[in-house]
């Protein structure tokens, strides 16, 4: 082989492990960014997916409601009608709506934390199908000193403590264990783990977890959905 034909072939080789290379490089840089591709839209998917079951946790369709259904300001209230705090923030949250009226739409969901609260939940949610839901929740809640003692229900006094509400007491202890009633309880504490719900009351104003638990936070979380 002459030197002309060996310096040839040489540049050859030369250029095929350039060009070679050039393509290696490539097809590494097009198979990364497709998989940044797939990555960000399976990541998109994912986020698009949490935020649907967020917004489905949401909806409370099936939970008692007071106030305007076409309000600018829908509250989403976890509660436990044996919580000290729930007691003392649920006539506070009935005071705002009086000031605004039309302006405030509250859901109430139910959550049973406290030892022996899953009674005084079933006795809410059956008190329903006697419209007399709101009666008794403002009666236990009120009466709580009464039939919760050291943060433990005494199932045995919350009969005795809603007497005045005016309730058939046999048919709501028929009710409480009707398959409805045990299906809103059920979908109550579903939601409450999609929502991340840890402590009661929790709240959702039009959609809105509050930034830090407390009375100011809340107020101040309304009056800005009410300023837009």
């Amino acid at each position: 082989m002459s030197k002309k034909t060996g310096s040839t072939n040489a540049k050859a080789r030369s250029g095929f492990s350039r060009n070679g290379l050039f393509i290696v490089i490539a097809v590494i840089v097009f198979a990364s960014m497709a998989a940044i591709l797939l990555y960000e839209s399976d990541d998109s998917q994912s986020s698009q997916s949490e935020a649907a079951a967020w917004q489905a946790a949401l909806v409370s369709e099936q939970s008692p409601s007071i106030g305007n259904p076409n309000a600018k300001v829908r509250i989403v209230e976890f509660l436990d009608p044996a919580c000290g705090t729930c007691a003392m923030f649920y006539p506070m949250v009935k005071s705002w709506m009086a000031q605004v009226p039309g302006d405030i739409h509250l859901s109430v969901r139910h959550l049973a934390f406290h030892d022996g609260s899953e009674q005084a939940v079933k006795i809410l949610e059956a008190s329903r199908k006697q419209d007399k839901y709101w009666e008794t929740l403002e009666v236990l809640l009120k009466s709580q000193s009464y039939w919760v003692q050291n943060h433990v229900v005494q199932a045995d006094k919350i009969l005795p403590a809603i007497k005045g509400v005016g309730l058939d007491i046999e048919q709501l202890q028929t009710d409480m264990n009707a398959p409805e009633v045990l299906q809103r309880i059920e979908k109550d504490k579903q939601d409450s783990v999609t929502l991340k719900v840890t402590a009661t009351p929790e709240y959702f104003v039009n959609g809105r977890p509050l930034p830090s638990f407390g009375q100011q936070q809340l107020a101040d979380l309304i009056r800005e959905e009410l300023g837009k």
